[in-house]
């Protein structure tokens, strides 16, 4: 199990310093151009809910229902946990079985549930997946790497019971059919859940104690050996299948760590070696020792410079790519991140302008020159532990010649399961990719069957999250099909669609491509007419777009300024960051400008400085600065509303954004007073 970059609460196990550091700079820094959407909302396949991809509605309410009632029962199968994390772990298990009678009474519901009530059953799904992933690993994990790693594995029961929290929170009990005594049941345990704290107990402290001076190095031998008895018979390293075990879980974490944290990894080897020889089994017995990977031999952690190493995994870097906030990434990881429906950066925690990621080719090299230098081999990435095998190689090939079958039935079941594969994991993209799907796929589109034209411009949405196939579909021709299903289709293909073209805008070339065969106007007609979910896809995809100057325009004379106006003032879309931040992208350009710039507007942005978020006022700031610097005009109307005051109080207590723009306004106006 990788270590999560979690702050450890017991310094003294901290015996591997640097893969605690986060990097203190980037190699790259830019400074926000554009204000970034908020944070959570649908890209690349997401939709709005933090941490999760809701391209579309896979499954139904039963269908969540029933996996978490599943994964009740899986856990309670572990039966017993590392005596470290026991205590807790019990405690986590019995708070899921609390949930279990909300759980059966939601799967005996009949009726359509709203989109709000589905995204937080997809919350809790995805908790629960979190707690399993945890109780797994403090079930069959490596005794001492639980033991040395205690601090960050209470970190991450922690953040495991704010999910759960967060997705029991404001759950539509009346909705979902559920009693009152199960309501009631289940709000005591998430009130529970919100004084959930990370703690140590004594015992904790006197193992903590114990592995310091084991791992100091001190050459007492015979306080050694007791205090190495003592960690033997509380870790239960004491029995030859025990020692097995833990052998076997040493391997499995080093080949996870994938050759970082080496000076930990080496101390969990030392501590299994010497414990091996306190039981007296010897290498005869066929427990051949672990051995550290030549990769950290040549190359101890100390000696490797901080910024060769990415912020998520602590490992150096081999194909380093940059994010919207400046800061560099592993690219594999930072894909994982965005995979799983995050809109933040890992590091800042802002909020990504956009998804692109661009290499990082000035940092590569200064890293192949060091590990040259210091003769260190870079050693290709294995693949994660926990993901499936590639077992679906021969199953995608079938899939995809059954795309071009005559019979109506086979493409649909065709259909519908590449658009499961190609939601589950990056492998099955490239592969599905690989053996021809995509062009398969795009000559679908335009086939006269409303579902499975829903399938397969989902399963382009999914596919286009890799940045290969991002081109290789619009190489193919999908994106005019994909523009008249927006138009013509049906509610979800018509917001699987927006989604679609926003993730293939990613890319600058695709941005004009889409403009240049009218996809704006169908995107401003969902942000007017949509749902709540069509609307956000619709804005998420035209923010990107308008990125383009060219797009600004289209976007103009598309009529975006009337919707976005009402988006703005209805407060119960949840929508006012999003709109504000696409105003300000169109006051970049003369039309928007002209378009945007009525007293009755500059009103409402007073307004949002006034009483808004502080999100709220970043965005109405950087909007009247824009019209305000063009036209001096309508900052005397932002005068004669108030906002002077308001700019006051904006300096005195915004956040420093925010600040920097309430100066610069305040300097423009008293140029026009």
């Amino acid at each position: 199990m990788a270590t999560e970059p979690v702050s450890i609460s017991m310094p003294l196990l901290r015996v591997n310093q640097i893969c605690r550091q986060s990097l203190t700079s980037s190699i790259w820094e830019t400074e926000e151009k554009v204000p970034a959407m908020p944070e959570g909302e649908a890209v690349a396949g997401g939709r709005g809910g933090e941490g999760k991809m809701a391209m579309e509605r896979e499954h139904d309410q039963e269908d969540l229902t029933r996996e978490m009632l599943e994964i009740i029962d899986s856990v309670r199968s572990f039966g017993d946990f590392r005596q470290t994390q026991r205590k807790e772990c019990f405690n986590l298990v019995r708070r899921l079985q609390l949930v279990t009678p909300l759980l059966e009474e939601t799967k005996e519901l009949e009726t359509p549930i709203s989109d709000a009530a589905y995204e937080k059953l997809c919350d809790l799904a995805k908790a629960f997946a979190d707690a399993k992933k945890l109780l797994r690993c403090c079930y069959d994990g490596s005794k001492i790497y639980l033991a040395l790693e205690s601090g960050v594995v209470a970190g991450r029961f922690h953040v495991v019971y704010e999910k759960l929290n967060r997705a029991l929170a404001g759950m539509p009990y009346h909705e979902l059919g559920i009693t009152y005594e199960v309501k009631e049941q289940v709000e005591l345990m998430n009130m529970q859940l919100q004084r959930a704290k990370r703690r140590t107990d004594t015992q904790d402290m006197e193992l903590a104690m114990d592995l310091m001076v084991v791992l100091s190095g001190e050459e007492d031998r015979d306080v050694d050996r007791a205090i190495l008895e003592r960690l033997a018979s509380r870790l239960q390293l004491q029995t030859l299948p025990d020692i097995r075990a833990e052998t076997m879980a040493v391997k499995k974490l080093i080949k996870k760590r994938s050759g970082q944290y080496a000076e930990s990894t080496q101390q969990i080897i030392d501590l299994l070696n010497r414990l091996k020889q306190i039981a007296g089994i010897e290498d005869s017995n066929g427990l051949s020792e672990v051995a550290l990977p030549k990769y950290l031999e040549k190359c101890p952690s100390l000696m490797i410079p901080n910024d060769f190493l990415c912020p998520i995994s602590l490992e150096i870097m081999m194909d380093p790519v940059i994010v919207a906030t400046g800061q560099t990434f592993e690219r594999r990881n930072i894909q994982k991140w965005l995979d799983a429906g995050h809109r933040t950066c890992p590091k800042t925690r802002q909020t990504l302008a956009h998804l692109s990621l661009a290499p990082n080719y000035a940092l590569r090299n200064l890293i192949l020159q060091w590990c040259e230098k210091n003769k260190v081999e870079l050693l290709k990435q294995e693949a994660d532990l926990d993901s499936e095998p590639a077992d679906h190689e021969e199953e995608i090939s079938s899939l995809v010649q059954d795309l071009s079958s005559i019979h109506l039935d086979k493409q649909r079941r065709a259909v519908k399961k590449i658009r499961m594969l190609s939601k589950e994991s990056p492998d099955h993209r490239i592969a599905i990719a690989q053996n021809g799907g995509v062009p398969a796929l795009v000559s679908l589109l335009t086939y006269p069957d409303s579902k499975l034209q829903e399938n397969t411009v989902t399963a382009l949405l999914n596919l286009s999250i890799d940045e290969e196939n991002k081109r290789l579909v619009a190489k193919e021709g999908a994106i005019p099909a994909i523009i008249e299903i927006l138009k013509t289709g049906t509610v979800a293909a018509k917001e699987n669609s927006a989604a679609a073209l926003f993730s293939l805008s990613m890319l600058d070339d695709i941005k004009l491509m889409i403009g240049n065969l009218d996809g704006i106007p169908p995107l401003v007609d969902l942000l007017q007419n949509g749902t709540i979910r069509g609307k956000k896809d619709a804005a998420t995809a035209l923010f990107n777009l308008i990125l383009n100057n060219k797009n600004k325009a289209r976007a103009v004379d598309a009529g975006i300024i009337a919707p976005l106006l009402q988006v703005l003032g209805d407060k119960n879309l949840g929508m006012v960051d999003e709109a504000l931040s696409i105003l300000f992208l169109l006051t970049l350009h003369p039309g928007g400008r002209n378009a945007i710039g009525q007293q009755s507007f500059i009103q409402t942005l007073v307004e949002f400085i006034k009483e808004g978020t502080s999100k709220n006022k970043e965005y109405a700031l950087s909007v009247l600065l824009e019209l305000g610097s063009h036209n001096p005009l309508l900052l005397s109307a932002a005068l004669q509303f108030g906002v002077w005051n308001h700019l006051a109080e904006v300096v005195n207590s915004g956040t420093d954004r925010a600040q920097r723009k309430a100066r610069a306004l305040m300097s423009k106006c008293e140029q026009v007073q």
